[in-house]
C-alpha cells in the first residue's frame, strides 16, 4: 500500500515539475517524505566572501559544511540588489519588474502575489521566521492582521551580542523555540533572517574582537582607495558574516540532534552585495553575484559538487514547491518565472549541469528615496559567463541618489566618507566618480577578466556587435516577461508610493529646509550646496 502511494505521489510530482524526472531522480524522490526547509539569508554579503570560495579573511565553517555536504553554486544572482525587492523575488519566483510595487524598495506589497511560505503553510507546513523576513515595506493585511510573508515571527529570545551594532536577537534559540512548538510529524519551513552584516558596524571590531589583521585583506576592489580605513571596514563586515555563520552552525547542530538534518533542505545565501559604495543597491558583479550553498542529504546526489550553472533567486520558489509536492498551478501563486533546481540536485555532474542555464537577467527601479519626486534609477542587465551588459534608462539621474540628500542608496560608512572627502582631490576624484558619478546609458564589462567592472567596453568599436547582441537578448526576454519598461510604461514604477511615510518626498522636503531623518547614512554625507563642476 505504501509503495503504491509513493508511486502515485511520484507521478504527480513528475507531471507538474518544470523539469522532467529521470529514472535516477525517481529513486531519490520516492525514498523521501516531504522535506523541511531552512532558508538562511545573510543581510548584505557578496560573492565570494565565504570560506568555501577560498576567501581567507572570512571564517564560515557552517556555510562551508553546507557546501561540502551539498552543493556550492558559483554563479548565483539576485535579480535586484536591494533588500525588499530581492526578497520579493525569492518569495514569489518572479523577477522584480513582474511584481508591480514590490519591484521597489520599501513598497506596499501587492496582495495578488502569494509567497512560497504562504503556499507551504496552506499545504500543511509549519512556517516561521526570526529577525528580518521580507523588509522593509508594508506587507498589507489578511483578515485584519498583518500579513506574514515569511511565516509566524519567533523573536522572543535575546542574547548579549559581541558588538554594539550586532542584533541582540538570539537567532538559534528562536529557531529552537520554533522547533519546540512544531508537531513531530509536520514538515517545516523556517526563514533565518539575520541582520548581519548589514550596517552599521562597530569600527575596527573585526580587529579588536575578531582577531583579524589589516594585512589579512588580500584584495581591495580597484574602485576604492586601498587604505587601512577601508581594510578595517572590510574586516568589520567579515566579522559580522562570521556571526551569521555561528548561529547557522547552532541551527544545523539542533537539526542533527533531533534527527531532522538528513531531510532538511538548507539554503544559505544573502539578499544583495556588501553594504559598500558601488555594490549594494547597484547592479554590478559584486552587487548581484551572491554566495549560495544548498544541502539536502536525502535529496542531493553526489554531494560536494561545484555548480557552474547560472542560478537566479527566482528559482528557489519552484524548487521548494516541487520538493514539497505542491503543483505550481495548485499553489494559488501567480505564475512562476523561475525554474526548479531539482535537476541539478538529482544529477551527479559537477560544473555546468544544465546547458540552458547560461545567463541571468537583473535590474532595479526605485531603491532608497532622495531624488526629486522619489524617482528611482531604472536599470536592466544580462549576465553571461563572459560579459555583463547594463542598460541605464535614465542616465541623467544620480545612480546612488542625489548628492544634496546624502546619496541615500549607499549606506553610511567609513569607506563612503573617505570617498566623499576625496571628491575634490585630483588623485582620488576617480573613486567618487566610480561610486557616485553619473553613468552612460550603456555599460559593458568583460567580467571574466574584470569582475570589478572598471573598464566600460560599451563605446569600444570592436565590442559593438557583442553589446548589441546582449541588448537584443535582454530586451527579448523582458518583453516576454511583460516588463513595463519594454512597452513605454516604466514611469509606473516611479509613481508607486513609498511606504515609509516619514521619508516620502525626501528631496523636496529636505531642500525646503525640513529636518529629515535618514539613519542609514551619516550627516556628513549630505552635500546640500553640491557643485557638479
Amino acid at each position: 500500500m505504501n509503495d503504491n502511494l509513493n508511486m502515485l505521489a511520484l507521478t504527480w510530482i513528475c507531471l507538474f515539475s518544470t523539469i522532467a524526472c529521470t529514472p535516477q531522480e525517481k529513486e531519490v524522490v520516492a525514498d523521501t517524505k516531504r522535506p523541511n526547509i531552512l532558508f538562511a539569508i545573510a543581510d548584505d554579503a557578496s560573492f565570494p566572501h565565504m570560506g568555501a570560495y577560498g576567501t581567507k579573511w572570512v571564517n564560515t565553517p557552517a556555510f562551508d559544511r553546507v557546501a561540502r555536504e551539498g552543493l556550492l553554486f558559483m554563479r548565483a544572482y539576485t535579480p535586484n540588489a536591494k533588500c525588499a525587492p530581492s526578497r520579493a523575488c525569492i518569495l514569489t519566483g518572479r523577477n522584480s519588474w513582474q511584481l508591480e510595487e514590490a519591484a521597489n524598495h520599501s513598497p506596499y506589497f501587492p496582495a495578488k502575489f502569494k509567497t512560497f511560505v504562504e503556499a507551504l503553510a496552506a499545504y500543511g507546513y509549519q512556517t516561521g521566521y526570526t529577525a528580518k523576513g521580507w523588509a522593509p515595506g508594508d506587507p498589507g493585511e489578511v483578515d485584519g492582521k498583518k500579513r506574514e510573508l515569511t511565516g509566524t515571527p519567533y523573536n522572543k529570545f535575546t542574547t548579549a551580542p559581541p558588538t554594539t551594532s550586532i542584533n541582540s536577537n538570539d537567532y538559534a534559540r528562536n529557531f529552537e523555540d520554533f522547533l519546540n512548538q512544531k508537531s513531530d510529524d509536520q514538515p517545516f519551513c523556517f526563514w533565518y533572517g539575520s541582520t548581519e552584516p548589514h550596517r552599521r558596524y562597530e569600527f575596527r571590531s573585526g580587529i579588536s574582537k575578531g582577531g583579524k589583521k589589516i594585512e589579512d585583506i588580500d584584495n581591495v576592489p580597484a574602485f576604492w582607495p586601498d587604505t587601512d580605513t577601508v581594510r578595517a571596514d572590510m574586516l568589520d563586515y567579515a566579522y559580522e558574516i562570521e556571526y551569521f555563520d555561528e548561529h547557522l552552525q547552532q541551527m544545523i547542530d539542533l537539526l542533527e540532534e533531533r534527527g531532522e538534518l538528513d531531510n532538511t533542505i538548507i539554503v544559505v545565501t544573502a539578499d544583495n552585495g556588501m553594504p559598500f559604495p558601488r555594490i549594494k543597491g547597484q547592479e554590478y558583479e559584486y552587487s548581484n553575484h551572491l554566495p549560495l550553498a544548498i544541502m539536502w542529504k536525502n535529496g542531493i546526489r553526489n554531494p560536494g559538487r561545484r555548480i557552474e550553472d547560472f542560478v537566479s533567486f527566482i528559482d528557489f520558489t519552484p524548487t521548494f514547491l516541487e520538493a514539497a509536492e505542491i503543483p505550481a498551478d495548485s499553489s494559488s501563486m501567480t505564475s512562476l518565472t523561475g525554474k526548479s533546481l531539482t535537476n541539478i540536485f538529482y544529477s551527479e555532474a559537477a560544473g555546468q549541469v544544465d546547458p540552458k542555464r547560461n545567463a541571468v537577467i537583473i535590474g532595479k527601479e526605485r531603491h532608497d528615496v532622495g531624488r526629486p519626486h522619489d524617482w528611482g534609477y531604472p536599470i536592466r542587465g544580462i549576465v553571461t559567463t563572459e560579459y555583463l551588459y547594463l542598460h541605464n534608462f535614465e542616465p541623467d539621474r544620480w545612480p546612488a541618489g542625489n548628492p544634496e540628500t546624502g546619496y541615500l542608496n549607499t549606506d553610511g560608512s567609513p569607506t563612503k566618507t573617505l570617498i566623499l572627502n576625496g571628491r575634490k582631490k585630483q588623485e582620488t576624484a576617480h573613486f567618487w566618480k566610480a561610486s557616485f558619478g553619473k553613468r552612460p546609458q550603456e555599460e559593458l564589462y568583460q567580467i571574466s577578466k574584470d569582475p570589478a567592472c572598471t573598464d566600460n567596453l560599451a563605446l569600444h568599436p570592436e565590442y559593438q556587435t557583442m553589446k548589441d547582441n546582449l541588448k537584443s537578448q535582454l530586451f527579448d526576454q523582458l518583453k516576454k516577461q511583460g516588463d513595463p519598461r519594454m512597452f513605454g510604461n516604466g514611469h509606473t514604477f516611479d509613481e508607486y508610493e513609498y511606504a515609509g511615510a516619514n521619508s516620502r518626498n525626501f528631496y523636496e522636503r529636505y531642500m525646503h529646509g525640513e529636518e529629515m531623518k535618514a539613519g542609514w547614512v551619516n550627516e556628513t554625507d549630505f552635500e546640500k550646496n553640491f557643485d557638479e563642476q
